[in-house]
C-alpha cells in the first residue's frame, strides 16, 4: 500500500518500505533500458509462482530482466544476490514466457539491473548484460 501511494504522489526520494523500494527500483531499471533503446513489452510477468520484472526488445534481441533494488551498504551486490534457487525460478518463467510466443524471437539473453539505494534521493544503477542463466543446449 505504501508503495502505491509513494508511487502516485510521484516521489522521487529513495523510500523506505521494502515492497516501495522494489517499485522504485524497477521503475528507475525500465527508465534506464528506454534510455538505452529499449522498447518495454512486459512489467512484472507471472507465471503461477514465477515472476520476470522485465521483458524488453533490445532491437531483435528480447531481454529478460531481473531488478534488485539493494541497499548502499549492502555486503552482496544485486549481480550475486540472484542465488541458484531463484535463477532456477527465472528460467522457468523465461520458458514459459518463450513457449506462447509465436513466432518464438530467434534471440533472448538475460539481465540483471542494480539499483543501489542511498539516502534521500542518491542511488545508483547498474546495468549487466547477458548474464549466464540458459543452459548451453537451450534453443
Amino acid at each position: 500500500m505504501l508503495g502505491n501511494i509513494w508511487r502516485l504522489l510521484g516521489q522521487t526520494r529513495v523510500p523506505t518500505d521494502r515492497a516501495a523500494r522494489g517499485v522504485f527500483g524497477e521503475r528507475e531499471a525500465a527508465k534506464l533500458l528506454k534510455k538505452k533503446g529499449c522498447r518495454i513489452l512486459q512489467r512484472n510477468w507471472r507465471n503461477g509462482k514465477d515472476e520476470l520484472d522485465l521483458i524488453v526488445q533490445d532491437g531483435a534481441m528480447l531481454v529478460f530482466v531481473e531488478v534488485r533494488s539493494r541497499a548502499a551498504e549492502a555486503v552482496v551486490n544485486g549481480y550475486q544476490s540472484v542465488s541458484a534457487k531463484k535463477k532456477t525460478c527465472l528460467l522457468r518463467a523465461c520458458r514459459a514466457y518463450l513457449r506462447q510466443l509465436r513466432p518464438r524471437p530467434p534471440y533472448f539473453r538475460f539481465d540483471i539491473v542494480e539499483v543501489r539505494l542511498g539516502m534521500g534521493e542518491d542511488f545508483s544503477i547498474h546495468h549487466y548484460e547477458n548474464v549466464p542463466l540458459f543452459p548451453d543446449s537451450f534453443t
